[in-house]
């Protein structure tokens, strides 16, 4: 069963297209979620909105969002009114451009969606677009709008469908010549270089998803596991921190060896399955 969709519209090629849906690629819904409660009664705590001048409580229907112009000084602008905005991207997904992929910086990715045909009659155009850019090996520029926001996405083909992911704006980029600048332009070693190689090559191999777990997560179901048993919360050593590195060479041979026996990616260890259920056992990635 496909999940809810989070918005509507049109897929739009020059003069084609075609009924859509979007939907989030990645969720949160699985991850522990902690209530702030009374430390006394061990009663949930819930927010209220209160005037800042007044210390009064406000009620839902009296709150309205206000844009600051000023020092306590803020123009109002009601749901209503951001609702009317209609731009051609609030339900239309507009291809254009095209451009290869890897010329877009990756610092500049971020959201992924799945895109989708949303009825029977606007699948073979859905398929026409997918296909074309599987074929030039191009991914389409587009805008959208979504929550309240216009944002360019990155078309792609993906499967039966296409992947869209959201990209940051220019301004949104900060530069790293500030955080870079410091550091000192350094005439390495070939020999150390090739060692550090040589690490790399007995480290290589496909990247699993699957092998990788959450581990503070796991130590945090853990955690709870063991209160709701009416047991003392669980100590474990947290590691010890590298210490720092007298000679480089030295360290490189040292990790060759160590890591020359060793496969480069273990498997996850299993999780023992609980007794309680604090929390839902979490779902992976089909």
């Amino acid at each position: 069963m496909a999940p809810r969709s989070n918005w509507k519209g049109y897929l739009k090629l020059s003069l084609v297209s075609a009924s859509i849906a979007i939907y989030p690629a990645t969720s949160s819904s699985e991850k522990v979620r902690f209530n702030t409660l009374n430390r006394a009664t061990g009663n949930r705590l819930k927010r209220k909105m209160v005037d800042a001048v007044t210390e009064e409580e406000v009620p839902t229907e009296e709150q309205v969002k206000g844009y600051a112009v000023g020092k306590d000084t803020y123009v109002q602008v009601e749901d209503e009114e951001l609702s009317e905005i209609a731009i051609e991207s609030s339900h239309t997904v507009d291809i254009e451009k095209f451009v290869p992929k890897s010329s877009i910086d990756d610092r500049y990715r971020d959201t992924p969606y799945y895109l989708a045909p949303e009825d029977k009659v606007g699948q073979e155009a859905f398929a026409v677009i997918r296909d074309a850019m599987k074929k030039k090996k191009m991914v389409g520029i587009a805008r959208v709008v979504m929550a309240r926001r216009e944002r360019v996405m990155m078309l792609e083909a993906f499967g039966k469908g296409i992947m869209g992911t959201t990209l940051h704006y220019p301004y949104e980029i900060r530069s790293e010549e500030g955080v870079f600048e410091e550091i000192p332009d350094l005439k390495l070693p070939d020999q150390m270089v090739g060692l550090a190689e040589d690490i790399i090559d007995k480290m290589s191999g496909d990247f699993q998803p699957d092998k990788f777990e959450d581990r503070y997560e796991d130590a945090m179901i853990k955690l709870i596991q063991s209160k709701q048993a009416g047991l003392p919360a669980p100590k474990e050593k947290a590691p010890s921190r590298p210490a720092n590195v007298v000679n480089l060479m030295d360290a490189l041979r040292r990790s060759i060896e160590e890591k020359g026996g060793k496969e480069a990616a273990k498997p996850a260890a299993k999780k023992t399955e609980a007794k309680a259920e604090p929390v839902r056992k979490r779902k992976k990635a089909g």
